[in-house]
């Protein structure tokens, strides 16, 4: 391939193999990922296998064993026969990418600490003050006991007796996490490591060797610990810029994903189309063609940024169209089985299954031997008419999974979430929407219940809601004008309302 278009989706440098794989992350499937964006097109693990062996991960054998057993076809990563691809938009390989070191984070870091700092001292040596300044700045000692505390405090001043409050203030000017009080009852009993002289101060027993070295130890375990992180704490307010960058980068993402012309495809029979039904996302438009029409079909899909359909890579390939530098959406089920409970049989998921359990569309789709006697007979007019209605069901899950982030699946009396794929993580669903409304006090506008129906307005049923934090700060509700309590994972569609919330 002339141009890697893998590397050039991600915004970065080819990547080396060899350069990766010692990697503190590397195993088995992050070095498939670096081989896959290194060749820049798909391979089949024997090819893997053979440039594992060549960069001198493993021999070719012990290799092709290990990425047989990695589960190699899991997000990022796709089968196509027996060649293995990517998907360069997925969000997980992004995230490879970043673990790896093979791009820069997106919100710059503090400075990593100065280099050579003073060597670790032998516990025969006592504590100072700034060795408690690198060991307990912001740390957590609230499991550290009052003895250890109180010894590494006395210790770093010189041996003699302290008054309890500033023991107590030595501590808190350097961590507000710990549990020592100025009144501890155990130090009063009488085989205590600590001693409560007669004026009050606390002091070292006489037979505190032993501990005292071992608080030493522990201080500067501390000291090692926090020198083996390359990046120094940070304070509140570098906590509070970086989460302000980040929601900044959420949000240009966000646009720029809703700016992407999207279309769905559905096909019969998905193997060998004769006929193919495209739905224009934005515009809400249907398109169908038949085999003899498939010409103009590959132009107008050539023309949309993100194509979404079941199965979507094999579909494209049987119209004869390269689905490498596509932005591709996986509308069948993320996974072939879902266990409801510890005694249960796992269940099949099924497009049909999540369209019934997330819209509440009864028959979502026509029977396919209907459309096999369409497709026998040459009734192009029934199956082009079949084909429209059922991508019409195929969009509303589409849409559902838009809204929530994830896709519903009902059998009996499970309800349970998985998440769907064709959302991507920086795309504003309801709970983005929730956040804005509180926080700019706005109502939302839902659509409850089934899926609305194509020929109307969506929104020609929707309800005006509130949305109501609880006491913890931590869970959000959707209230209707009348005080009701709306189920949100019944919400079909949802929006922010035009007027404030007053």
């Amino acid at each position: 391939m002339a141009v890697n278009v893998w590397c050039k989706a991600l915004n970065m440098d080819r990547p080396s193999l060899e350069k990766v794989k010692d990697h503190r992350d590397a195993n088995t499937y992050s070095r498939l990922i670096v081989a896959l964006l290194e060749r820049g097109e798909p391979m089949t693990l024997d090819e893997v296998a053979e440039r594992f062996e060549e960069a001198g991960i493993a021999s070719r054998s012990r290799a092709l064993l290990s990425l047989q057993r990695c589960k190699p076809a899991r997000p990022p990563i796709y089968r196509d026969g027996d060649r293995y691809t990517l998907d360069p938009y997925d969000d997980e390989l992004d995230l490879w990418c970043f673990r790896l070191d093979l791009r820069p984070p997106k919100i710059a870091s503090p400075p990593p600490p100065q280099p050579d700092p003073e060597p670790i001292p032998a516990p025969q040596v006592p504590l100072s003050p700034p060795e408690l300044d690198e060991a307990w700045s912001g740390a957590i000692l609230n499991q550290w006991s009052a003895t250890r505390l109180v010894f590494a405090v006395l210790d770093a001043h010189g041996g003699e007796p302290m008054a309890p409050e500033d023991i107590v203030d030595v501590v808190s000017r350097r961590t507000p996490y710990h549990t020592l009080d100025s009144e501890p009852v155990k130090f009063r009993r009488k085989n205590s490591a600590v001693i409560i002289t007669d004026d009050g101060r606390w002091a070292f027993s006489e037979d505190a060797k032993d501990t005292l070295e071992a608080t030493r130890i522990d201080v500067r375990e501390r000291i090692k610990s926090s020198r083996r992180n390359p990046y120094p704490r940070m304070s509140a307010e570098v906590i509070e810029t970086n989460r302000k960058a980040a929601a900044q980068l959420q949000h240009a993402s966000a646009q720029k994903l809703a700016s992407l012309s999207r279309a769905l495809l559905l096909a019969f029979p998905p193997e060998a189309p004769q006929a193919v039904a495209l739905l224009d996302v934005r515009e809400l438009r249907i398109d169908t063609y038949v085999a003899k029409n498939f010409d103009a079909l590959r132009q107008q899909i050539a023309g949309y940024d993100y194509i979404g359909a079941q199965d979507v890579r094999t579909l494209l390939r049987s119209l004869d169209l390269d689905p490498t530098p596509m932005r591709l959406a996986e509308l069948g089920p993320p996974r072939q089985t879902l266990k409801l409970s510890e005694r249960g049989r796992p269940l099949t998921l099924t497009t049909e299954l999540l369209v019934r359990s997330s819209c509440g569309i009864r028959k979502p789709f026509t029977d396919p031997k209907k459309l096999e006697s369409y497709v026998a007979e040459k009734s192009w007019d029934k199956l082009r008419t079949s084909l429209e209605a059922d991508i019409k069901s195929l969009f509303a899950l589409y849409m559902y999974g838009k809204v929530h982030g994830v896709v519903r699946v009902r059998k009996g009396s499970h309800d349970q979430l998985i998440a769907a794929p064709w959302v991507y993580r920086d795309e504003y669903v309801l709970f983005h929407l929730k956040d804005i409304a509180l926080k700019t006090n706005t109502w939302l506008e839902v659509v409850v219940g089934q899926a609305p129906s194509w020929d109307d307005d969506p929104w020609s049923t929707a309800r005006t809601v509130s949305v109501i934090r609880d006491d913890s700060g931590w869970r959000t509700w959707l209230i209707d004008a009348h005080g009701m309590l709306i189920d949100e994972f019944e919400v079909q569609r949802a929006r922010l309302h035009a007027a404030p919330n007053t």
